[in-house]
């Protein structure tokens, strides 16, 4: 037997909370794929679910109906991940942290920044990672938008023009359109969770927030077509658009910058991929684009494509094992993940007020 296999450490134990469209499709999925993790349980009530875990899963892994079931047998886990609806966050977060066990949450970590900043103090007490899966950040057009920033290649960037828009006139139901604020619903925590936390990557903290909020479909209840606007305390504005009545979409990104500008159509192929039934596997390329797709880069006189960077997603449990296993910061901290619910609680009184919310964000 080869000497460094040998000395490898044992794989990492998750239990992951959790089997609906975030379960499924992307958790399970990447800690499948990530070397030094093997799912031991997933937990969920539906027994359908659980029979879908099995079949998609199968070998030694383990289903449960209740989390209870699974504190039971905390010492057999070295990881929680939770990825059920939003208002369920805080306390299985805060029930693995007493439980003595690292937990990654979905994204928002809470529904309020007061309770993500509780939740962050009590793991730093606990000396426990708490990571939010914030996993937009290694999209493949983001990916392509920060090495182009950091390289200077837009010269000094005045407006970053984020967007995702969908085209859903139809209700579809759920939590996620619930308009019980306990729900925590709505596309301006959902979609606007990712594009507030990519903004505050590429151009940190904010000074100033104004947002417009709307619910346009019939029999909706919560806000369904949405716009934020961050002036960031360097000087950048980000101009970020969520939308579920986009009957044609705008470009995903614009970066306009004192040199040139980026613009890039079109969304990351990884979750399409993940939901066809597609895996990472290490060593091959994933989250590839063909070149028709990539973005362009210039000026009115003249512009060329600029070759997408490969979507990462599996970088983020790859960080996990790497911060759990060496005591490094995980790839999102939770001071990060409480960033962002301060700007989204800002935007959300901003629209409600009709005014620009000038509130310390830093």
């Amino acid at each position: 037997m080869d000497r460094t296999e040998a000395a490898a450490p044992p794989p990492l134990r998750v239990g992951l909370i959790g089997y609906g469209l975030a379960g499924s499709v992307f958790h399970a999925p990447l800690i499948t794929a990530t070397e030094g993790l093997t799912l031991d349980t997933v937990v969920t009530a539906a027994p359908e679910r659980r029979a879908k875990a099995h079949s998609a899963l199968g070998g030694d892994m383990r289903t449960l109906a209740t989390t209870d079931e699974l504190f039971a047998r905390a010492d057999a886990l070295d990881l929680v991940v939770v990825a059920t609806p939003n208002r369920t966050h805080v306390p299985l977060a805060r029930r693995a942290l007493e439980a003595g066990l690292p937990v990654v949450v979905d994204k928002p970590l809470a529904g309020t920044s007061s309770e993500a900043q509780q939740l962050t103090a009590y793991a730093a007490e606990r000396g426990l990672l708490l990571s939010a899966f914030h996993n937009r950040r290694w999209d493949n057009d983001f990916r392509t938008v920060r090495s182009l920033v950091a390289d200077g290649a837009l010269g000094d960037v005045h407006r970053f023009e984020s967007r995702y828009e969908r085209w859903r006139p139809e209700l579809k139901g759920g939590w996620r359109e619930s308009g019980d604020p306990a729900d925590v619903g709505g596309l301006l925590y959902d979609l606007g969770s990712h594009l507030v936390d990519q903004a505050l990557t590429l151009f940190g903290p904010v000074r100033s927030v104004y947002a417009e909020t709307d619910v346009r479909r019939a029999g909706a209840e919560a806000d369904d077509d949405a716009f934020i606007a961050l002036t960031h305390t360097g000087g950048v504005r980000s101009h970020l658009w969520m939308s579920a009545v986009a009957a044609q979409l705008g470009p995903r990104f614009r970066v306009l910058g004192s040199e040139a500008a980026y613009v890039k159509d079109g969304l990351d192929p990884q979750e399409a991929a993940l939901r066809e039934g597609a895996r990472p596997v290490p060593g091959e390329r994933w989250g590839v684009e063909p070149e028709i797709a990539w973005g362009t880069l210039g000026d009115l006189e003249a512009r060329r494509p600029v070759p997408t960077l490969d979507g990462d997603y599996p970088a983020y449990y790859a960080g996990i094992v790497t911060a759990l296993r060496e005591g490094t910061p995980p790839p999102v901290t939770a001071h990060e993940a409480v960033a962002t619910i301060r700007v989204l609680e800002a935007a959300t009184a901003s629209a409600r007020e009709h005014r620009v919310m000038t509130t310390d964000l830093s």
